[in-house]
């Protein structure tokens, strides 16, 4: 399995609609933190994740938290 690339050292904060997401793992992705297929060959699969009622959220984009796919803050420790 690949090591996933940061995408981004911040969360991507959003306002959901009700649905099922795909969480891009890899980090390679054009549309992040969403999933677009990028991941190929890489062994890291999208995570899926489903939101039930309209909320903002706080998703991880640098790909190392510990509470996928939800920013817990790791971005700000990571090494440059």
């Amino acid at each position: 399995m690949g090591e996933p690339r940061i995408a981004a050292r911040f969360s991507a904060k959003l306002e959901l609609e009700p649905g099922t997401y795909y969480w891009c793992r890899c980090g390679r992705s054009s549309t992040q933190p969403f999933c677009d297929g990028s991941h190929e060959g890489t062994g890291l699969e999208p995570l899926e994740f489903t939101v039930e009622v309209k909320t903002m959220i706080s998703l991880c984009q640098c790909k190392h938290t510990k509470n996928a796919p939800r920013c817990d803050g790791t971005h700000k420790t990571l090494p440059e």
